[in-house]
């Protein structure tokens, strides 16, 4: 072992201001929002200026056949896209990010664990079960509004990720459950940043608020862990994680093709609208595109920690064109 990796398995003064939520019991949204995510009474008046999805977000809406179909089935279509979020949401902080605090918690992972780093991630595991909370009951709403009860019990992201951790080799699965989270995090920060952009439902626009202002915190947090295992790992641990980051960030840009044509069909679009639709999702260009743009934060984080300093990384991550080679 390296005198740096010695050093930083031995959690020097250099990281003793990292690894925390900062004021996380003031901050965070389990201890301070004040919102109660109940849909509002002026919802019909609301819906003729707000969405309940951003409509950047749903690109297939544009589609002509879409548009004419008149606005009660663009905002059915919306509320059906929030509602599969919040779902695959509650699924991925309980099955998955909360899985990869554990490996920090529990000192599964192959490096020394600070207490800051232990502290910080118990703190996140429970920003994690409250954003389960607020997701699950904020979707019940919608569905029983919507009188949508078609809603898959396992999206397919979460049904990928779980195949990926049953096929990695048991000693390696903590390092993967922790790129996992590593992964979901740094991206997800991204994402809602996004969405908040949007003019939205007033108690969607709150949920997506407060879970933004931890999540931002959360990708931080990610983003040191990983800068400090990744100095940890041997070359063996590092051919690893550079194989199941790139397939986990291609997971999380894929499109549920199933949900997304159950999703049109309840609407009654036409099979041909729906084919053009789909066909425009999941072209290999369009995935490149949406992985790329979206893993912003992911692939920043990587870059600081030296992940692309290795040249088979890097050429790995530009053959799969998520940066430039």
């Amino acid at each position: 072992m390296s005198s740096q990796i010695q050093q930083q398995t031995e959690a020097p003064e250099s990281w003793a201001h990292k690894f925390i939520l900062s004021d996380w019991n003031n901050r965070a949204s389990v201890r301070s929002s004040q919102h109660d995510y109940q849909l509002p009474p002026d919802l019909a008046q609301q819906l003729e200026t707000r969405h309940w999805f951003p409509p950047a977000f749903l690109p297939y809406l544009a589609h002509p056949v879409i548009q004419a179909a008149g606005s009660a089935v663009t905002h059915s279509l919306a509320a059906r896209h929030l509602v599969h979020f919040l779902d695959y949401t509650t699924l991925l902080e309980h099955r998955i990010v909360n899985r990869a605090v554990e490996t920090i918690v529990h000192g599964e992972l192959p490096a020394y664990v600070p207490s800051r780093m232990k502290n910080a991630a118990l703190q996140l595991y429970t920003d994690e079960g409250y954003h389960a909370l607020f997701s699950h009951q904020l979707a019940e709403q919608i569905a029983r509004l919507h009188g949508i009860t078609d809603r898959p019990a396992m999206p397919l992201r979460i049904t990928r990720l779980n195949a990926l951790i049953a096929r990695t080799p048991e000693g390696n699965r903590p390092l993967a459950w922790f790129l996992l989270g590593f992964v979901s995090e740094t991206i997800i920060a991204r994402e809602l940043l996004d969405v908040c952009r949007d003019s939205l439902v007033s108690s969607v626009s709150d949920m997506l608020r407060d879970h933004l202002a931890d999540e931002a915190r959360h990708s931080r947090y990610f983003a040191e862990v990983f800068h400090y295992l990744w100095l940890t790992l041997n070359s063996r641990q590092r051919m690893f994680s550079a194989k199941i980051l790139l397939e986990v960030i291609r997971i999380f840009f894929e499109v549920d093709e199933q949900w997304l044509q159950q999703s049109l069909r309840s609407e009654a679009i036409a099979d041909s609208a729906i084919r053009e639709i789909l066909d425009g999702l999941i072209n290999a260009k369009a995935s490149r595109q949406r992985a790329r743009t979206g893993a912003t934060a992911t692939l920043d984080a990587l870059r600081k920690a030296g992940f692309f300093a290795l040249a088979h990384n890097q050429k790995l991550f530009a053959k799969a064109g998520l940066i430039d080679g």
